[in-house]
């Protein structure tokens, strides 16, 4: 029987809709067939008939054994403090971009002392050796099965009890109970649910590996990333060494913590300060200015970029990398405003350097700063770094925990900060600069 089924919350009809009546969103019902059983098999057999309710302070909790530390600070981090019992995450990512090489490192890592379950659907065990060999990793606590079959996938972690699954990926492996293909909706969603059930009933720590589509979502439906405890994404380019972790949802702990990883040979390599290699030119060419971002309870430094020069074209281009293109048409709109310069026949391009993604507000001013000594050609002075948010009336308005992020400007060496607030404690040597409004920056920055 032909069914409907919405990929953003998992609502099904027997007729196509256009809009979700469940979620209320557009265009998301696609087409898939029934979930048929074959024979007697029942795809929720784990249900535990001795399993019942109890009082909550009747329930045990050892605080000193709650997290188990992967050996990653950067992962470690992102979790919220560590991998917890019984947790579901999913890793999503571009392919290539490393989500197979982090897990099997920390299977690695936690190989010591423990038994690991590694799971492949799409690669050969040879294929995963020499990324084992390449990654110096070679452990007898590391078991390696390449299946597909939910329930033969079970049967082995009956037998070989493990504390910690790696199900790599989730889109490649089926029930044989359900009449459809792996990777379609209703596989992806039925054995998320199984294997979920399985690893909260047994107390297991389990990893999915998804794919992503072109827009950057994990694929299958949206209800998948519902059904887990954490979704993590990998960001960054390709060819950009640095890879961003970042976590969008996490049952425990903050989502706002990021982990900062490098490319090398030997796998993923943490990045344990971040503000020294996203600073990678202090030489200060004109169109070049320093900010502090704030990722959870991280502060660090990030050079923006910006190249404003005469358009070859009918149109003027603007180019955002880093930023939302919005973002940029709003600040340029606000410099326009405020400081009466037309740049409406001037290419603008701006880039956050190391491949970050910004979304907090902080960096409004060194965006203008860089925008403003590319449009003069001057470059900004030495060691001097931009902090605030710029509101559309050109107003520069403080943004939150700035003692934080003077502390590792300070760290850096940095002499002049400018910012919309004072200081509780003045640091020695460093020029602070309290400015209200754009229009202040012109005669302090160029002198």
């Amino acid at each position: 029987m032909t069914m409907f089924f919405c990929k953003e919350c998992g609502f099904e009809s027997t007729k196509w809709l256009g809009k979700c009546p469940a979620c209320n969103s557009w265009n998301t019902f696609v087409e898939t067939t029934k979930l048929v059983q074959k024979g007697k098999k029942n795809t929720h057999h784990l249900t535990d008939n001795k399993n019942k309710a109890i009082p909550l302070d009747k329930v045990s909790f050892d605080e000193n054994h709650s997290r188990i530390a992967s050996g990653l600070n950067e992962f470690d981090c992102v979790l919220g403090g560590g991998i917890v019992p019984g947790m579901v995450a999913l890793i999503g990512g571009e392919p290539g971009i490393g989500k197979s090489t982090i897990m099997l490192q920390i299977a690695g890592v936690l190989a010591k002392d423990k038994k690991i379950l590694y799971v492949s659907g799409e690669e050969s065990s040879e294929q995963i050796k020499l990324r084992s060999i390449r990654l110096g990793i070679n452990s007898e606590n590391i078991l390696l099965l390449c299946q597909n079959n939910v329930e033969q996938i079970l049967q082995e972690i009956n037998n070989e009890s493990p504390d910690l699954i790696i199900i790599d990926s989730i889109q490649a492996v089926y029930l044989s109970a359900i009449d459809n293909l792996p990777g379609s909706l209703v596989q992806i969603r039925e054995t998320a649910n199984v294997l979920t059930r399985m690893a909260k009933q047994e107390n297991i720590p389990l990893f999915f590996i998804g794919h992503v589509t072109k827009d950057g979502a994990v694929a299958g439906p949206k209800i998948l990333e519902h059904m887990v405890d954490t979704v993590l994404y990998f960001e960054g380019e390709l060819t950009n060494q640095f890879k961003i972790l970042r976590t969008t949802k996490n049952r425990f702990g903050s989502t706002n913590e990021i982990g900062i990883f490098e490319m090398t040979d030997k796998g993923l390599r943490q990045v344990e300060n971040p503000s020294e290699q996203f600073i990678m030119n202090q030489n200060n060419y004109s169109g070049t200015a320093i900010s502090c971002v704030l990722e959870g309870s991280r502060a660090f430094l990030i050079e923006v970029q910006a190249l404003v020069s005469p358009t070859n074209y009918g149109n003027a281009q603007r180019v955002a990398v880093g930023i939302e293109q919005k973002k940029l048409a709003l600040l340029l709109a606000v410099i326009e405003k405020n400081l009466m310069l037309s740049m409406r026949e001037l290419d603008i391009f701006i880039n956050f350097s190391g491949g970050i993604k910004v979304i907090e507000p902080g960096t409004d001013l060194a965006l203008i700063a860089a925008i403003l000594s590319s449009f003069r050609d001057k470059p900004l002075r030495e060691k001097t770094v931009f902090i605030g948010e710029v509101g559309l009336n050109g107003d520069i308005r403080p943004v939150s925990q700035m003692e934080k992020r003077i502390k590792e400007a300070l760290k850096l060496g940095f002499k002049e900060i400018f910012t919309a607030t004072d200081i509780k404690i003045k640091p020695k040597n460093v020029q602070l600069h309290k400015v209200k409004h754009i229009s202040e920056l012109g005669p302090i920055i160029f002198d």
